[in-house]
């Protein structure tokens, strides 16, 4: 079996858990959030973007 977490947590830091997790960098999507909506109620951009965000650097 295998486990796969989506919050960073600090548990999948532990040498003796084997877990793969994902970093959800909230605070970055929720910007490119708000600046998407800000640019379609300003009248500008219409289409769907997609937005892939950098790895963040290891602890």
């Amino acid at each position: 079996m295998s486990v796969a977490g989506y919050d960073d947590s600090p548990l999948a830091r532990l040498a003796h858990v084997d877990l793969t997790t994902v970093s959800q960098e909230a605070q970055e999507q929720a910007r490119h959030a708000v600046a998407a909506a800000m640019e379609r109620l300003d009248g500008g951009r219409t289409e769907p973007r997609q937005v892939v965000l950098p790895r963040p650097a290891s602890p």
